[in-house]
């Protein structure tokens, strides 16, 4: 069964809101720059950006990167649901469901994480749906 997980999309200050909550909420928190993966030769100019981070405590799981594109970055769509998958059966299920009405923002494909999907549902609530997590 798929666990269910907020993404929050900072406006460069991932970091240090990632170190609040982990003060707040103790736990083990692994951050990741841009520099720090494949997508560094792609993108040096945002090299020391977060690109994924994850805190995990006691009943609390919050995901979180730094806004790659604050041109695009509205108050709104900083927030997004995040279904991290069991099965690639799964994921594929979710996404054809979720995509009904909705509009794609990636398609579902294979990334360096696992498999990975970025849609807005027909309600207009964001959803990330990820298989295959990796040491993050």
């Amino acid at each position: 069964m798929a666990i269910l997980n907020a993404y929050l999309h900072f406006a460069g200050d991932c970091k240090q809101g990632m170190e609040f909550y982990q003060k707040i909420f103790g736990g083990e928190l692994k951050i990741m720059t841009v520099g720090q993966s494949p997508m560094a030769v792609q993108r040096p100019e945002v090299k020391d950006k977060i690109l994924h981070s994850i805190l995990r405590a006691d009943g609390v799981v919050i995901m979180a990167s730094d806004w790659l594109t604050p041109e695009q970055r509205i108050p709104g769509n900083t927030v997004a649901l995040t279904l991290v998958c069991q099965s690639k059966e799964e994921i594929d299920g979710f996404y054809a469901k979720l995509k009904e009405g909705g509009q794609i923002q990636q398609p579902l494909k294979e990334e360096f994480f696992g498999t990975y999907a970025q849609l807005i549902d027909k309600f207009g609530f964001n959803w990330m749906l990820q298989f295959g997590q990796s040491d993050m």
